[in-house]
This record gives structure tokens, sequence and C-alpha cells, in this order.
């Protein structure tokens, strides 16, 4: 298509989105599948797609021109290039013709072929200078800074300013669940006893889950809540949002003990098996936010229409008291809350409902959870949303890493199970020749160059699934993929900027995930090249995290764990998989936990950590080291219980 542009010497009309924006349908049924405006396109450009799932380099470089140009960026995003790809106009949504206060795509095209046509100079001039101002924006050294605590509670400041404390969650609408954000105030409730900190994490986490953002019925959350109360949301489901919030979810029980973070985590990895899990193991990406009416012969969708219901269509699958009480406690009105429909959420709590309707607790909680399954069946024959069934590694690696910590956390083997079969997958089946990880893998075939989050995404999951089985050849596997970020890790092609972002943003950063990878691994195994390495990739992010510290939640959580002061924990002898059991059900953010069976494979770069620790008198011993330097041995189950207490406390 790029020589095709040169050849013909015709602009790129080049458009990104993903299968499961709402309005990137709506410009393709409008514009892309109108005869005019397609014959249009195609006589006077090169028209390209791009899912920006599997080309977040491309669409980062014109997300920035866009934005420079616009003042404000989105999907679609829609963008006009040279043949050599410098963008010289942009925007995002138009409609086919002008209306709703927007220019029309038609009239949009004729001024962009007007300008290339009698104007060319000036559109290449100006696409010239664009790309200068990309290059200084993406391209700057930023100074590297000092690393301290003192991040981490200025990011737990900034983000109690913003905090809203009637609803949960940061700033007002659209609000978006922070999950990194989320940890990094757990983190530090944990390691400074700050109330405010934990009462923030915990009534957010249950504000989103009694909220329509939570799928009360099939579990999983949707991407984000176009109001401030998390009441309707837009009903996309992202594999990266539900790895992350079961992961924070999974924390927050560890921290507290309470059985509703379980209960959510549990329900959404449950999701995850049942819906986003491909035969072979790994995990799909999207899950539509549209689906059409079961008697709409030409297939009209509709946004939320799955989700969604009306008073008439719960109390014919229910019966009438039945419906009376559901629609009750999940706030289902004749008049809706979206679209004439309803989200299901919960306004007051279970309990609380309870006393209102004369029920005992466990009495109505249970009457709920039948009524639930009877609608969960009669949703199920409605068409499903769309699926998005590519293989993401990056994203893949996210959900491993939740599946594998909330299984410890959880002791539910499944998940453990689900967590090993994805990543077996993705070092299987998606290498190229010279065993480089690849991106992205649907219907058999694997292609693009791994980024630097696939690698480190994928690190981080191979090292929780470790801590979570002791399986030492996951520390191996991740070893080997944090070596070729250290060593070869180079683009694939050269774009007309090269882009090194240090922030997160819909999911942790490439850098911050690999600062936690190299973290984990020094604690590891004690080399001091991966401590090295994660100490440079958090100087270099310390002005970021002073000046925009609610950008960089996963860097800050590296940064807490590289400062610790961290715990090593190594177990052995009979009986020591019993008290690890336990130690993964708690929350310990600054240890890091190995242990070594009776047999099985070891890795050579776990040596250091278990050499010359034995089990003492055959029974279990827990070895506890800090900065180079071990305690005396912990002998047996009593004595390693009360140490275990101590190190929770």
């Amino acid at each position: 298509a790029l020589g095709l542009a040169k050849e013909q010497d015709k602009p790129i009309f080049l458009s990104i989105g993903y299968s499961a924006c709402h309005w990137c349908h709506v410009m393709e049924h409008e514009s892309f599948e109108s005869e005019a405006i397609a014959a249009k396109l195609n006589e006077h450009f090169v028209s390209i797609k791009v899912d920006r799932e599997e080309r977040p380099d491309l669409d980062q470089v014109y997300m920035n021109a866009v934005q420079a140009m616009t003042g404000r960026g989105g999907w679609p995003m829609s963008v006009f290039l040279t043949p050599d790809l410098q963008p010289f106009y942009g925007g995002t949504y138009w409609p086919p013709t002008a209306g709703r206060g927007m220019p029309g795509f038609d009239d949009v095209l004729d001024a962009v072929v007007d300008a290339w046509r009698n104007r060319r100079e000036q559109a290449i001039a100006t696409a010239g200078q664009l790309t200068e101002r990309l290059e200084a924006i993406t391209q700057a050294d930023a100074p590297h800074g000092e690393l301290s605590h003192e991040l981490i509670v200025g990011a737990c400041r900034q983000l109690e300013r913003t905090y809203d404390a009637d609803h949960g969650g940061f700033g007002d609408a659209p609000k978006f669940p922070h999950t990194m954000d989320l940890a990094v105030l757990l983190r530090q409730w944990k390691s400074d006893g700050r109330q405010a900190w934990l009462d923030m994490v915990r009534n957010t986490l249950t504000k989103m889950a009694d909220g329509g953002i939570y799928d009360h019925l099939g579990g999983g959350f949707a991407r984000y809540s176009v109001d401030e109360r998390w009441l309707v949301p837009h009903f996309e489901k992202m594999l990266y949002d539900n790895a992350l919030l079961a992961g924070v979810y999974a924390q927050a029980f560890a921290a507290t003990g309470e059985e509703p973070f379980a209960r959510i985590t549990r329900e959404t990895l449950d999701y995850v098996l049942r819906d986003m899990t491909a035969p072979e193991g790994a995990f799909y990406s999207t899950e539509d936010a549209d689906s059409a009416p079961s008697d709409d012969p030409d297939g009209h969708k509709e946004e939320g229409l799955f989700y969604t219901w009306k008073p008439e269509e719960i109390r014919k699958t229910l019966g009438e008291d039945p419906a009376d009480t559901f629609c009750r406690v999940y706030d289902v009105t004749p008049i809706g809350n979206f679209e004439g429909r309803n989200v299901l959420a919960l306004p007051k709590s279970v309990a609380t409902q309870a006393g209102l309707l004369g029920y005992e607790t466990k009495e109505l909680e249970d009457l709920l959870h039948e009524l639930r399954a009877k609608l969960t069946a009669e949703r199920n024959q409605r068409p499903r949303p769309g699926l998005d069934d590519k293989v993401l590694t990056g994203w893949n690696g996210l959900m491993i890493d939740a599946m594998a910590s909330a299984g410890a956390t959880l002791g539910e083997h499944r998940y453990l199970t689900a967590a090993s079969s994805a990543a077996d997958f993705v070092l299987a089946k998606l290498r190229d020749a010279d065993g480089r990880l690849l991106h992205t893998w649907r219907g058999g075939e694997a292609k693009q160059p791994a980024f630097l989050d696939d690698y480190a995404a994928m690190a981080c999951g191979l090292l929780a699934l470790y801590r979570a089985t002791f399986d030492e050849r996951r520390v191996e596997q991740a070893a080997e993929l944090m070596q070729t970020v250290l060593d070869k890790f180079v683009d694939s092609e050269q774009l007309i900027v090269r882009t090194k972002d240090l922030t997160d943003n819909a999911t942790p950063g490439g850098a911050s995930l690999a600062a936690t990878a190299l973290v984990t691994l020094g604690k590891l195994t004690g080399e001091a090249r991966y401590a090295d390495a994660a100490s440079a990739t958090l100087s270099a992010a310390a002005p970021l995290m002073e000046s925009a510290p609610t950008a960089m939640g996963q860097m800050l959580a590296a940064l807490d764990l590289h400062l610790g002061p961290t715990k090593e924990l190594v177990l052995v002898g009979p009986g020591s998989e019993t008290i690890a059991s336990d130690l993964r059900r708690r929350y310990l953010p600054r240890c890091v936990l190995m242990g070594r069976a009776v047999a099985g494979y070891y890795s050579p770069s776990l040596e250091p950590a278990f050499a010359g620790k034995t089990a003492i008198d055959g029974q279990p011993t827990l070895y506890v080291c800090e900065d180079h330097t071990c305690q005396a041995p912990v002998v047996g189950g009593s004595a390693i219980a009360a140490a275990v207490k101590e190190l929770s406390a």
C-alpha cells in the first residue's frame, strides 16, 4: 500500500480503530460502506485500515499528530498522510455529510483533494513542521531524577485531591477504574498504615462492583463509566481491564480478608475462562459494545443491547413476585437508565435491601443468586456482542499475571492451570524463526514483531506463575525474555518518529512493566545487571513520577519494590508448600517468595538464592533475607507461622 501511494503520487487516508470501538463501527457503516464515499476514496487516496491493538506504535505516533492538530484525540482516528507517511490533516469521527455541528466526511475528502492538487507545497510544509514537532514531543531526553519513597507518597496525596468520596474513583465523568493507582494506594497503606489510602481503595472497588460497569449476570467489567457513579458503562469488555481489575480485587481481598472482593475476582476470571479463552488456551482480546436484536432481520446493532433489560423482559423470565424483588434490588424501572432500558446496578447493598424487603440477608442473597442464573440463561439466548478473537502477547501476559496471582491468593487451582496453559501457548506459538516473540496471533497465524510491553508483560506473568507454583522453568523463561529486552530489543521498522513512552495508559507502560520484571528478577537471582537496569529505568522515569504521578502507577509500584525494604523469603524442606500456600494468600507487596520442591527442574538463575539453604532436622525451614543478608533460619511449622504473622503485621 505504501509503495502504491508513492507510485501513484496519492495521499494516504489512514483510519485507525479497534473492534470494540462503537464509533468506529458507525463510521464504517455510514462512510466506508457508502458507494459514493468509497468511490471518492478509491479514486483519490490509498486507504489503509489499522487495528490499533495490533499496531500500538503506529497508533501512538499518529494520535500525537491528531492531538497536535486538533487538541483532541480518540477513535476512530482519521489521518491524511503524504506518501512519505508524514501527517498533514486529521481528526476522529466525521459523519458522512455535514451535520451535528461537524463537517461531513465527503466535504473533508473534497477539501483534502483540493489541497493536494492545488496547494501541495503548503500541505507538505505543514506535514514537515508537524513531524518535527512530533519528534520533539517523543524524543526529548528527560533528565534523570532521585529515587525516594516520597515520590510514592506524593502520588497518593495527589490521588487524594482528585478522589470522589461519594462514588469512589478519581475525577469526574467519564470515569475509568485507575487500577494501577489503586494498587499504589494499597501498597502505601501497607507501608505507612494510613487508613485513608485503604478507605479510598475499598470504597472505589465496592462502588465499581455495585455499579453498572460490572456485569452482575456474567461477571467482568466494561471499559469505563460514562457517568461519575459507575452506572452506565461503555459496554465493551477488554481483556486487559479485566486482568488489571481482577488483580487489584485479589490484592484487596488479601489485604482485608473481605469476601466480596474475592467474589468479584472469581466472577471476573470465570467470565474470562468462559467467554474470552481460546480452545488452545490463550486469551482473546475484546468483546464488543454492540449487538443486534434477535428479531431484527437486518442485524442492525445497538450499543449495550445484550446487557440491558426492560421490566417486562424480567417478569417474563422470573414471574411477577420474583421479578418485583429483582427489579427493586437492581434498580430496574419502566423509565430505564439507558435509552429506555436498564443497566443492572446495586444502588443499595443487598444487606440494606434485605432489611427493607423483610428478608434475612443470606435468604435474599440465595434468592438473587437463583434469579441471576435464570436471567443469565435467558440472556444467553440473545445474539452476543462481537468477539475480537485475536491473541495479543502483552495482554495475555497481563491476564497470566492476574490468573496466577489470584489463583495463588484464592487457592483456586483452575486459574493457575489457565495461566500456565496461556503461557505455554504464547511461548510456543507466538515466536519467529529466531525465537523472538511475536505480537499477535489469530486463526493459526502469528505475526508482527513483539513490542517492549509484550516482552515485559509476559515476563511479569511468568514471574507471577513462579511465585504461585514454584515452577522454576518460569524464572528461566522470564529471564530469557528480559535478556532480549536488555541486549537486542529494536524497533521492527522505521516510523516517522521513534517513541519512548514511560507512562501508563489504559495498560501499564512497557517501560514500567520492564522495570517491574527487572526488579523482581534482581531480587530472585541476586544478579546486579537486573537491579542496575531497573534502577536506570526508574531514574529516567523519576521526573515524571514527580510531575505526573497519576500516569505512573506501575512505575511507582516497581519503585516501591526496588526501594523496599524488600525481604526475600526462601522456603525449603518437607511441608514447605503448605506454608507457601499460606504466604501466597497474604498481602506482602515487599516480599519476594521462593521455594524449592524435593524434585523437579532447578533453575541455574536461582542457585545463588538457594545456596547453603537446607532443611534443618528434616523440618520446613524459612530463610528471611534482606539486602544480601540473611537472618537465622526459622525452623518448624509453629515457628514459621509466628514469623509469617510478624511479616504480615
